[in-house]
């Protein structure tokens, strides 16, 4: 058995100490017997094609530990993909939502409206970046939210092509899967795709061939932009401010600001996709303001609603109120149930200033990262902002992706107790994604078991 110290008498527990100790626990080796036999469930009943990061079956979650059918208590480092910033079953989240689940559970806001939809469309126009007059439609998942923001652009343009980033991650469905740059195993065998979509370079500053500043990257994405699509028939240029699945890349700065004046000098709108850096991730409330951009839509979902799922778009009054009635919209968008839980978690990101937290997070792991590189030559690059921080993996000495050996580093913390990604065009990144209220401690330990990956 294999497990961490408690907390120090007085030290912080985040979350609901009664529902989840914030310590590591390992009784059986990962994965434990119970999992394996729900893994062989699985096989039975559901499709091979929906895959599986570390098949721990969990029951219970809070903080910074996940547990599972076996008892094992699982350090955090995942947040369901950057969904649970505010912590699994946060006690402000949880409190609303049984509220909500008491009252009614759906009418569908097309129908008749209810309060909690207007309540979170008011919250986001409030909190997303610009102090122009905003309005706010909601959605299901990510995808959703692109889909629809690029309709808004489309339509109020008048303009039909879309540009999109390389190395960009956009959704699942099947514009988003031609909006995204990855083909394996997003895209292999799913086509033909949405047509009218461009890919565009963007700054990857690691695997620039030679140093280029964010302008100039920003220049060569717009003279591709004018020679092959044409600035006149450019309805929307989609951007994560900061890569996801892509691989957390961080663009130079200056690259995001110069695309934001060339769309608005040409009348294109500029659409953020801030699902997987949104709500406090980076260490600002969204990852755009880090260099003042404003965008003329965002998309969010993931960490908006503590786990339920939501979506929405939130954009320019004038754009968003030009599109038709019932042009927008789906039967579960905007669902009672997750809005209540968006209201909570918003509530949280707040009060609790969950931005400084990234921001903390970020002081504490960026130092260990950069010195565990300078100890391994397999590291080729550290990068992140806030609590959204990667390495990329190469063989020593080139630029060449290792994605085998960032594998084995991920599946040695996963043996340890400790939950890491992996993403990146080239499968050779490996992201942390810890909760924004972990508690310092697992925070440490968790960097302990992955520096302790390297060196084995």
């Amino acid at each position: 058995m294999t497990e961490s110290p408690p907390p120090a008498p007085g030290g912080s527990t985040v979350g609901d100490p009664s529902r989840v100790e914030q310590r590591r626990l390992l009784r059986t080796e990962i994965p434990g017997p119970r999992s394996l036999e729900y893994a062989g469930r699985r096989a039975a009943a559901v499709s091979a094609g929906v895959s599986t990061m570390l098949p721990v079956y969990v029951v219970r979650a809070g903080g910074g530990i996940l547990v599972d059918v076996d008892g094992n208590q699982l350090i955090d480092f995942g947040s369901g993909i950057a969904v649970t910033g505010v912590g699994n079953s946060a006690p402000e989240v949880v409190t609303r939502v049984r509220e909500q689940l008491d009252a009614f559970t759906h009418t569908c806001f097309m129908v008749t409206p209810y309060p909690g939809y207007v309540e979170v469309c008011e919250a986001l126009n409030r909190l997303t970046p610009g102090d122009h007059e905003k309005r706010s439609a909601l959605f299901t998942s990510g995808a959703e939210a692109v889909e629809n923001a690029v309709k808004i652009a489309r339509y109020t343009t008048g303009r039909q092509a879309v540009v999109v980033l390389d190395h960009a991650f956009h959704g699942r469905t099947n514009l988003t899967m031609a909006m995204t740059a990855k083909n394996m195993p997003y895209k292999d065998g799913f086509g033909p795709f949405a047509g009218d979509v461009h890919r565009v370079p963007t700054s990857y500053p690691f695997r620039e061939p030679a140093p280029i500043t964010g302008q100039e990257a920003a220049a060569r994405a717009i003279s591709v932009i004018t020679s092959q699509v044409g600035a006149d028939r450019a309805a929307a240029l989609v951007v994560e401010p900061i890569q996801g699945e892509g691989g957390f890349v961080v663009p130079a700065p200056g690259f995001l600001p110069t695309l934001a004046a060339w769309c608005s000098e040409h009348g294109v709108l500029l659409v953020a996709d801030e699902i997987q850096t949104g709500f406090a991730r980076t260490g600002t409330m969204f990852a755009c303001e880090h260099e003042g951009v404003v965008p003329d839509l965002i998309t969010t979902a993931k960490g908006i609603a503590g786990g339920l799922p939501l979506a929405a778009v939130t954009g320019r009054a004038e754009l968003m109120d030009t599109v038709h009635p019932g042009g927008l919209g789906g039967t579960y968008g905007g669902n009672p149930l997750a809005c209540a839980a968006a209201l909570g978690a918003m509530t949280v990101i707040e009060r609790d200033d969950l931005a400084a937290a990234a921001r903390r997070i970020e002081a504490t792991v960026l130092p260990r990262l950069h010195a565990l590189a300078e100890r391994c030559p397999s590291i080729g690059d550290v990068r992140g902002r806030g609590a959204m921080l990667a390495v990329e993996l190469v063989v020593p000495g080139t630029t060449v992706p290792d994605p085998v050996g960032t594998g084995r580093i991920s599946a040695a913390c996963h043996r340890a107790g400790l939950v890491t990604l992996t993403c990146g065009s080239y499968g050779n990144v490996l992201r942390l994604l810890p909760p924004l209220v972990i508690p310092d401690h697992l925070l440490a330990e968790g960097l302990d078991i992955l520096e302790e990956a390297f060196a084995g």
